[in-house]
């Protein structure tokens, strides 16, 4: 299944969709700023487009947790241990940033609190800090392959996500808010960027192919 054309063509179109579609949406949100606010704002209760980004987010969810049994099934013979832990790492981004963000909306303003925003945000941190370290999973086995080119890509990507992720984290932070760190949904999308690389590369491998 890892290279089917018709597998990586609509893996392909959903990560493009995880940034054009709020880059879509955000001229239909009076006062959404990109490059300071994150995307999950779109799918606050103050959002006017907050039911297509949260279908979006679900659909994201579902289509990752397959992806990642795509990928366990792929790795599992030969690398045991390594396509485990890729399986969880997709699936808890697919889980919390995905599912439980589309169907926990955050509050557009941090200073609001609710049930559903704590799911949301727990949720999303989880799911960050897990598809984190999926490009360097995905350079291990690439080494052990001997394919250094996406071994590298990955190591290379896997290092850009944690800088941006650690500059998204920052930007939270009051002493940093009026600095570029301050940039939060531009920090947010790189460090998405970066973390779909191999994901990418795969896709774009298998369909040159064909």
């Amino acid at each position: 299944m890892i290279n089917s054309k018709p597998f990586n063509i609509v893996l392909l179109l959903t990560i493009i969709g995880e940034f054009l579609l709020p880059w879509i949406l955000k001229h239909f949100y009076p006062g959404y700023d990109s490059k300071m606010m994150v995307m999950s704002a779109l799918g606050s209760p103050e959002s006017p487009v907050r039911i297509i980004y949260n279908i979006w987010l679900i659909w994201l969810g579902c289509f990752l947790s397959f992806t990642a049994i795509v990928y366990y099934s792929a790795f599992k013979e030969n690398y045991q241990f390594l396509s485990i832990m890729m399986l969880l790492f997709v699936l808890l981004f697919a889980v919390g940033a995905g599912l439980l963000s589309g169907i926990f909306s955050v509050n557009e303003s941090k200073d609001v609190v609710t049930v559903a925003s704590k799911i949301h945000g727990a949720g999303a941190a989880v799911g960050f800090m897990a598809l984190l370290f999926f490009p360097l999973l995905c350079s291990i086995i690439a080494f052990k392959q001997n394919d250094r080119l996406f071994g590298l890509v990955c190591l290379c990507a896997f290092v850009l996500a944690f800088v941006c992720f650690a500059c998204f984290i920052m930007g939270d932070k009051e002493e940093f808010a009026k600095t570029v760190l301050g940039y939060e949904g531009l920090w947010e999308r790189l460090t998405l960027f970066f973390m779909y690389v191999p994901f990418v590369y795969k896709a774009v491998s298998v369909l040159l192919k064909s």
